[in-house]
């Protein structure tokens, strides 16, 4: 039987992967920590496609929330990856307020509700994404997370990055991650998007949030270049955010039917990025 451990590595493998990827070039040492950190992510970000309704997947959240509090005791010690992301927080001095803070913003996701401003993403995924990074940086730097201003702009990059490559899928069930201010400001409605349809005040509504994101890398270059090189393995995937976009910006860019970076590519992204760190946040 695997340990909670390998359990959690198999579970960033299959869902996960670019991060599983970076993890290889961080310490042998520390592997199982940050798997550990990434498999309760993988189990917060897919509580929308295993539950498929609001209120089963508030439940599964909540019990989410209590078992980080100590209030399921039991269960926890008995769930792979609840067991040793408390251990590995417990290992390292990490509290679990900002591990609840994301639970508590991927309840977002449950619902068809659009987001409705640039701030409110920005929020979301700040908290959905700079806990990650941070605790994954302290888990390299002995336990020391480095200041938020480190991870911040990271987890809005990568954030937007996403989004927009996932924009088919949010589309097709009704989800939209794209700002209505943003929407608004082109004269974009939500029923077009949900229809599928592509137009000119789409596209450019898709080229300013991919400004935004680049805005958000050039920040985060800038108040990381003072970062430990130790700590670096977990901001690799941000490699991945600048190909993406520039992807998005050829001729033949379609929004509903875009395809990501096939896995060879991305696995040498990151292999590059990691030799030359420089490349993380080249946009």
């Amino acid at each position: 039987m695997p340990t909670n451990y390998e359990y959690c590595a198999a579970l960033v493998r299959e869902a996960d992967r670019d991060r599983y990827l970076a993890t290889l070039f961080a310490p042998a040492a520390r592997r199982d920590a940050l798997y550990a950190l990434y498999a309760f992510n993988v189990e917060i970000a897919r509580v929308r496609d295993l539950a498929r309704e609001p209120m089963p997947g508030e439940i599964r959240l909540q019990w989410w929330r209590e078992a980080l509090a100590g209030e399921r005791e039991g269960e926890a010690a008995a769930h792979p990856v609840a067991a040793a992301l408390r251990e590995t927080l417990a290992r390292y001095g990490f509290v679990a307020a900002p591990l609840v803070e994301l639970i508590d913003a991927h309840s977002f996701d449950l619902y068809d509700e659009p987001m409705a401003t640039l701030g409110e993403l920005e929020l979301y995924a700040i908290r959905t994404q700079s806990p990650l990074f941070a605790i994954a940086a302290g888990i390299l730097g002995s336990g020391s997370a480095p200041p938020d201003t480190f991870t911040l702009d990271a987890g809005v990059a990568y954030t937007i990055g996403k989004i927009l490559s996932d924009f088919p899928r949010h589309a097709a069930r009704r989800q939209l991650y794209v700002p209505l201010e943003v929407l608004d400001r082109h004269q974009v409605r939500p029923q077009e998007i949900f229809a599928g349809q592509t137009s000119g005040p789409l596209l450019a509504a898709l080229a300013e949030m991919r400004e935004l994101a680049r805005r958000h890398l050039a920040e985060a270059r800038a108040k990381l270049k003072s970062a430990a090189p130790d700590i670096l393995p977990p901001f690799l995937p941000l490699a991945l955010v600048g190909p993406q976009l520039r992807r998005m910006e050829r001729a033949d860019y379609k929004p509903f039917q875009f395809a990501p970076l096939p896995p060879w590519r991305r696995q040498w992204l990151l292999w590059r990025a990691a030799r030359n760190p420089n490349r993380i946040f080249r946009a």
